[in-house]
């Protein structure tokens, strides 16, 4: 929606109320929302940069006239140009706790729903946590060099970074020495991002480049790799063309601690980013679906295997299912180099599932874990599963609550406990888990 008029800065000082969905403050004046970049709950401020729309306005801070008390410096030199974070001026345990009253508001707006007990919110390091990142890259020929980093907020270009301090740090220091290499390579503006993923051990980035690389880009490349102790896997198109320039020194792996399990993946693998998060995520959902030794247990959207690998070693009976086939092969090798015995299927969650004779079965539990769009098929198949309990591990709330009204109104279960997770510290997005009990 575009904006109707472009208003001076106003000088009247506005109390902001909450945080929005994205990370800005928001206000209202006269019954309309105001949405403020860089405002914080609590806090008394001035405006500039303020552009109408019919619904709502938006801003951006321009005098501090109060501030909160959780106001923190960002540790982050670029914070407020690169669009990688939001919430870097936010307190950590603020910003959980503004994650946990995001979650239950999503809750009792959209599902009309209330948790019987609030779980406590799970967090990790705040910096240096994410192991997954996909950065862009862009020849700036006025700057002589090719930028490296996430792109700038509400913008289209890459933000010109020295480092970042949320990526795992082995590639966040390095990210003027990287567009340096970029640079020098035959074909610096054909290179449109490189794609991090680091293991327990192992780190892999990941070239796209849309024309060949010759011997010299190639050598280049080792030569960086051997200095930073980096693994280069190249893409020329899209992710199933990704392979290692050269064979790997060791294969990108993560373990699951208290399992004996250990998860093997491919640099464009979805995995979780945080690690921290990630482990005390399994440990919640498993305590909350409670004993499983040798009973049915459905694991849907399982990926490699997160979730399906723990809950096998638990002793259940356990079934991971998953969309994308390239996963799901990878997960059986997984259980099988490990002597696990968990089982896996491919099918599509978001399609009918009648012809699959796993999706006529009971189960005495359902673990799932779906994408942003949430899991609304397979929520409407519930009553053939006939679940005892439902462990649902979401990463938009909105949807969550969508699908946890279904269980709830329609179909007899009660939400028992629900909370949030920080898997994305410093930005907005929040990540949730969610125990439905048959009523």
């Amino acid at each position: 929606m575009a904006a109707v008029t472009q208003a001076a800065p106003r000088a009247e000082p506005l109390r902001i109320e909450d945080l929005a969905h994205d990370g800005r403050g928001v206000a209202h004046r006269g019954g309309k929302a105001v949405f403020v970049a860089g405002a914080l709950p609590g806090e008394l401020v001035t405006l500039t940069k303020v552009q109408r729309y019919p619904d709502h306005d938006e801003a951006v801070l321009d005098q501090l006239l109060e501030a909160s008390p959780d106001r923190v410096a960002p540790r982050c030199a670029h914070f407020g140009i690169c669009g990688g974070c939001a919430l870097q001026h936010l307190a950590p345990a603020a910003q959980l706790a503004a994650k946990q009253r995001s979650l239950l508001d999503a809750l009792a707006r959209i599902g009309k729903v209330e948790p019987q007990r609030v779980l406590a919110s799970l967090a990790g390091e705040p910096w240096g946590y994410r192991r997954r990142a996909r950065l862009g890259a862009r020849l700036v020929r006025g700057k002589g060099r090719v930028l490296v980093g996430f792109r700038e907020r509400k913008g289209r270009f890459i933000a010109d970074l020295t480092r970042c301090e949320v990526i795992e740090p082995r590639v966040g220091a390095l990210l003027v020495e990287l567009g340096t290499l970029l640079a020098r390579l035959s074909i610096p503006d054909r290179i449109p991002q490189v794609e991090l993923a680091a293991g327990d051990a192992a780190l892999v980035l990941v070239l796209r480049h849309l024309l060949p690389l010759t011997a010299t880009d190639l050598a280049a490349l080792r030569a960086f790799g051997a200095a930073h102790g980096v693994e280069w896997w190249l893409q020329p198109q899209g992710e199933g063309s990704a392979a290692p320039l050269d064979p790997p020194g060791s294969p990108l792996r993560y373990a699951l601690a208290g399992y004996d399990a250990e998860i093997e993946f491919r640099p464009t693998d979805f995995i979780q980013v945080n690690a921290a998060v990630n482990r005390q995520m399994v440990d919640q959902a498993l305590a909350l679906l409670g004993p499983v030794a040798g009973r049915p247990v459905l694991d849907l959207f399982a990926g490699l295997g997160n979730f399906t690998l723990p809950l096998a070693r638990h002793g259940a009976e356990v079934l991971g299912v998953e969309g994308d086939a390239g996963l799901v092969a990878r997960a059986r090798t997984n259980a099988e180099r490990q002597g696990i015995a968990a089982r896996f299927a491919v099918a599509d969650l978001f399609q009918p599932l009648d012809d699959y004779p796993w999706a006529r079965r009971r189960y005495a539990a359902v673990l799932l874990d779906p994408p942003r769009a949430g899991a609304r098929e397979v929520v409407a198949r519930m009553p053939r599963f006939a679940p005892e309990r439902i462990v649902y591990v979401s990463c938009h709330s909105g949807t969550l609550a969508r699908d946890a009204a279904v269980l709830v109104h329609d179909q007899g279960y009660r939400l028992a406990a629900a909370g949030a997770m920080d898997m994305f510290t410093h930005t907005a997005h929040v990540e949730s888990m969610a125990l439905f009990e048959r009523g």
